[in-house]
């Protein structure tokens, strides 16, 4: 076997071996499964629907720990499909009332963006990960003044393997504060997942007195508008959720060994939706 080859299946056979672990450490996470109303934070509520399923801040840590997500020091939250096909990422950040009066241009944003993230790959390097770069919009920002939320895409590049994966991005805003939400998915995927998601979190909800509207003269306002959310939210993709992009973009792109190791974890969450309608 030629000195190439045997570096590959080497390769492949360590791949198998970390993506089964990564299956066995998945289901082992704290899920709470569907229907259920949770707690994002102390700001809003989530109603999960039947199908889906939920982890708190302390088992989206230990998630970013399987997947090898650099940390995140705000408390996250995951929820996820039966089928794994996609999965969302919750945060609040509790900056306070942003002011959604501010322009948008895209093409300074992107720049902004695609120069953060290239900054943001010294700390992938520091641990031998891959490197990421953000390729272009798969659909530009959108702000939505009857829902006060902010929208958007980013075509995500792993700069080794050179696959592709979607980054979509919704900002809610809040009386406090903005509620952040990544979708992650592959690009044969993505207008599925989003369609999901959005109907996932039509039981999403701030707190009494804490919606948009609730604002009242005197509460702390935001030092910055809609266009710092986008290049602020996508350094926190770039840094903390790329390399779960680069393992969904492989299961679009067809790599087998990987598929064996979420097949693991997508048994375990069959059986898990199966066990809570017992």
């Amino acid at each position: 076997m030629p000195k190439l080859a045997r570096r590959l299946a080497a390769l492949l056979a360590l791949s198998l071996l970390a993506f089964a672990a990564h299956a066995e450490g998945v289901k082992d996470l704290p899920w709470q499964v569907g229907p259920t109303k949770v707690q994002v934070g102390s700001h809003a509520s989530l109603d999960v629907p039947a199908g889906y399923a939920f982890l708190g801040p302390d088992g989206t840590r230990r998630l970013d720990v399987i997947m090898h997500n650099p940390p995140n020091e705000a408390d996250s939250y995951t929820l996820a499909p039966e089928s794994l096909d996609w999965a969302a990422f919750f945060s609040y950040d509790d900056v306070g009332y942003v002011k959604d009066d501010d322009k948008l241009d895209a093409d300074d944003l992107l720049k902004s963006v695609s120069e953060g993230t290239q900054a943001s790959n010294a700390e992938r390097r520091k641990n031998n990960w891959d490197t990421i770069s953000v390729e272009g919009w798969k659909t530009k920002p959108v702000y939505d003044t009857t829902f006060k939320s902010l929208t958007w895409s980013f075509i995500i590049r792993n700069d080794q393997t050179h696959h592709e994966s979607i980054n979509y991005n919704a900002r809610l805003l809040g009386r406090s504060g903005v509620m952040s939400a990544i979708v992650v998915a592959s690009p044969t995927k993505i207008d599925t997942a989003i369609g999901e998601f959005k109907s996932a979190v039509g039981g999403f909800a701030f707190n009494p007195g804490q919606s948009y509207s609730d604002f009242r003269s005197g509460d702390r306002v935001a030092e910055y508008g809609l266009g710092a959310l986008i290049v602020g939210g996508a350094a926190a993709v770039a840094a903390k959720k790329g390399f779960f992009t680069v393992i969904l973009s492989a299961l679009a792109a067809g790599w087998k060994l990987v598929l064996v190791g979420f097949a693991a974890i997508g048994t375990f969450f069959k059986r898990l939706f199966t066990r809570s309608k017992a």
